[in-house]
């Protein structure tokens, strides 16, 4: 799980919760994933993997990247091309215009560049409209913020749209919000999905919500390799626990 490649922008935050990639640093990790024989492959393709319908390639690994900032087109696509790598980019449609607007102080891609990558091989699917917190809205306003964003993207592109991405922390202890949002994403016509939740995606979890390793410039050779060999899997039962004590207060 990837957001922006740049190397001018700043976080003032712990490293855990940063979200920015240098180009270096995205380089060496892409690198990491060839010389290691990594399997870049579609999240349609990594579902009928981990679900067994279609064996699966060795050491298969999905990319994806949140929010559609334009330093994707300028920083990040020219290293996957490079590898011969592709990705999947879940953009939030009200922020992708016909000119550059601004999403959290960042410039985001336009339908025009976007259309570019799909002809390049870069997937695209849904990360709501306005990237809100889903759990706070009512039944339409979440309604609205799927399937929209959902026409919006199969308008401009002209092909289906089947997946999305959960903006913010992925309220997994609410399992009333979760069998309702599930719901609502297959009757929208989605048929994978991907969210925060820590870890490596499996058999065990929820296509809709699959797990996801988050990395960003600070994931060193030695860490990027232990998140891929799943070594960083046991995270998930600290990050269930704080959202659950979180639930009760």
């Amino acid at each position: 799980m990837y957001h922006s490649v740049s190397g001018t922008r700043q976080e003032n935050k712990h490293p855990y919760y940063q979200t920015v990639t240098t180009p270096e640093a995205f380089d060496r990790q892409m690198k990491y994933l060839r010389d290691n024989r990594f399997s870049v492959v579609s999240l349609d393709e990594a579902v009928n993997g981990i679900e067994g319908s279609k064996r699966p390639p060795a050491r298969p690994v999905v990319i994806t990247f949140d929010d559609g900032f334009q330093d994707f087109y300028t920083n990040a696509f020219p290293v996957l091309e490079k590898y011969g790598f592709s990705a999947v980019m879940f953009l939030p449609t009200a922020h992708v215009g016909e000119v550059a607007r601004s999403f959290n102080g960042t410039d985001c891609l336009t339908w025009s560049q976007v259309r570019e990558l799909q002809s390049a091989g870069i997937e695209f699917g849904s990360h709501t409209v306005t990237h809100p917190e889903l759990k706070t809205l009512n039944t339409d306003d979440l309604r609205y913020e799927l399937r929209s964003s959902k026409e919006t993207i199969e308008e401009r592109l002209g092909r289906p749209v089947t997946s999305f991405a959960y903006p913010y922390a992925f309220p997994e202890t609410d399992r009333s919000f979760r069998l309702k949002l599930r719901g609502m994403l297959e009757e929208s016509g989605y048929e994978n999905g991907v969210s925060t939740i820590l870890g490596t995606a499996d058999r065990a979890g929820d296509r809709y919500f699959m797990k996801r390793l988050p990395v960003n410039t600070h994931d060193d050779s030695r860490l990027f390799q232990a998140k891929l060999d799943g070594a960083y899997d046991w995270l998930h039962t600290v990050q269930y626990a704080s959202k659950l004590i979180t639930s009760m207060l």
